[in-house]
């Protein structure tokens, strides 16, 4: 797993937490749905890159 892609895909993580969590505070629906989505997408590219990782070997 590339240091790059381990880092791009915590921060995506983190990033969507942080939008969702000050969305929900705001009452913003729509813009706790995108958080949420940013998320799911840093972990299943986390996902992604220990996949590869376990079958490299």
């Amino acid at each position: 797993m590339s240091a790059g892609e381990k880092a791009k895909a915590k921060a995506e993580q983190v990033v969507g937490r942080a939008v969702r969590t000050l969305a929900h505070a705001v009452h913003k629906n729509d813009l706790a749905a995108k958080g949420a989505a940013l998320e799911a997408r840093g972990r299943m590219r986390g996902a992604k890159e220990g996949a590869k990782g376990y079958f490299k070997h």
